[in-house]
């Protein structure tokens, strides 16, 4: 029996055993790649894959490959990469953080679970972290700190956590934003009729101290109060040193939060830090075809109306959301005319204008200087590294950085999902090479001013 077979026969056992989420994250996409000298060797897709089958599922896969094969074998994970490249393996003990009431209403919402959730190669490292969690709550990445723009699925994952929680255990969870959290501790600071507030000191403390599960969302705003800060703090000592688990998400990562106190900073990194990039083209179409299915009349809007909705809504999910509730709405108001491609087109220009037209700088910024040297910006939000396109894309990451207040993450995001390192060196590079090079120095301020 060669490995495909054995593998074909592990997985169809594998399959009854656990639950059909957990198949389709963490086995449907696995291989085995060889057995020698005892050991089978699987490949998976990423680290947290790595770590998580290896931290809960190696009794299970050593068992089941016991009975497929009849033999039992030590089992090693691998990354593609690694085999492709011959690297060094990675310790995947390094990755997140070691293992080391009265019941509150979660504020939840029921809705958004991991089966609605819709995964591409932009979040497909978020979905895999945030089920992790959900399986081993405070055990695997504490915390979870989950950062990308606005409507890219951030809380959608963050509500899926803890319904995974809540069905499957009996621990609590509380879900709130950081204003929430903000008006909470200012009503500490208030004194009931006895001149006291010890009661509602009591039941603060209770509120998000005893709790299994804290989800804090949108914690950039904890920036603008300092004693809040400082609450949250020993808020988040105090379920860390219980191992209980914290989630937490924001628009920029823990390095760019420089609104905040370094101690809480240093303190969001010690888990694992995931971003979330806009969907590509791929991801856009399931999404509006998963929408538009829930509608019960998926066989009667063409693809064609489905791409031209995905290639004209490109910044976030609520986007593509609303394309579709506007196409509906139209629809409707036409006498339950069909929809086609002329019909999309006259529902959504108005739309769409407005969508285009309220992107952010970035935007031009990317077209004035894809224009300038004669490429695309889908070039510049490429993965080309040949000079034609990558000094132009440091020049529009440099002028982005000085002529608006994005984040680093976030250029890096809009540059078609690059890490906040390489935007900064980029910078660097485009400030360096300005301060000797009077010719660049010159362009830069003509596009500088196209830009503004």
């Amino acid at each position: 029996m060669n490995v495909n077979s054995i593998w074909n026969n592990f997985l169809e056992n594998i399959k009854l055993q656990i639950t059909s989420l957990s198949y389709e994250t963490w086995f449907k996409n696995t291989r085995l790649l060889e057995i020698k000298d005892g050991v089978a060797k699987i490949v998976v897709e990423t680290y947290v894959h790595k770590k998580h089958l290896l931290e809960n599922y190696t009794d299970l896969i050593i068992e089941t490959l016991n009975l497929v094969t009849g033999t039992n074998f030590y089992i090693e994970f691998v990354l593609e990469e690694e085999i492709n490249n011959d690297q060094a393996e990675i310790d995947v003990d390094l990755i997140g953080v070691p293992n080391s009431k009265n019941r509150i209403e979660s504020n939840l919402n029921l809705k958004y679970d991991f089966d609605s959730f819709i995964v591409g190669e932009s979040n497909r490292f978020a979905h895999a972290a945030a089920l992790s969690v959900a399986e081993n709550p405070g055990k695997m990445y504490n915390p979870l700190f989950i950062y990308g723009k606005s409507g890219l699925g951030k809380t959608h994952l963050m509500h899926a956590i803890g319904n995974y929680i809540e069905n499957n255990s009996s621990k609590t969870v509380l879900y709130v934003t950081s204003d929430q959290f903000i008006n909470d501790f200012v009503e500490v600071n208030k004194k009931d009729k006895d001149d006291t507030n010890y009661d509602y000191v009591d039941y603060f403390k209770n509120k998000y101290r005893n709790v299994d599960v804290l989800i804090i969302d949108d914690i950039q705003f904890l920036g603008s109060a300092a004693q809040t800060q400082q609450e949250f703090f020993h808020t988040f000592n105090k379920l860390y040193d219980d191992n209980k688990q914290i989630i937490i998400s924001s628009d920029r990562s823990p390095d760019d939060l420089k609104i905040l106190e370094d101690r809480l900073r240093t303190r969001f990194s010690w888990g694992l830090s995931v971003n979330i990039f806009p969907p590509d083209f791929e991801l856009r179409k399931n999404i509006l075809t998963k929408k538009i299915a829930a509608q019960g009349v998926s066989s009667k809007v063409p693809n064609d109306v489905i791409e031209y909705i995905a290639n004209n809504c490109q910044s976030d999910i609520r986007q593509l959301e609303g394309a579709v509730t506007r196409l509906f709405a139209f629809a409707t108001m036409m006498n339950g005319c069909d929809i086609t491609l002329d019909v999309a087109i006259d529902a959504l220009k108005d739309y769409l204008h407005k969508s285009i037209g309220e992107k952010n700088s970035v935007t031009r910024i990317q077209r004035i200087v894809a224009d300038y040297y004669h490429i695309t910006v889908e070039d510049l939000k490429s993965k080309k590294r040949s000079i034609a396109v990558s000094f132009p894309r440091q020049i529009a990451m440099y002028l982005t950085r000085v002529l608006t207040n994005e984040s680093f993450p976030k250029i890096g995001i809009e540059f078609g999902g690059r890490d906040h390192s390489t935007v900064m060196h980029s910078i660097d590079k485009i400030e360096g090479e300005c301060k000797k090079n009077e010719e660049l120095k010159k362009i830069i301020e003509t596009l500088k001013q196209q830009a503004k």
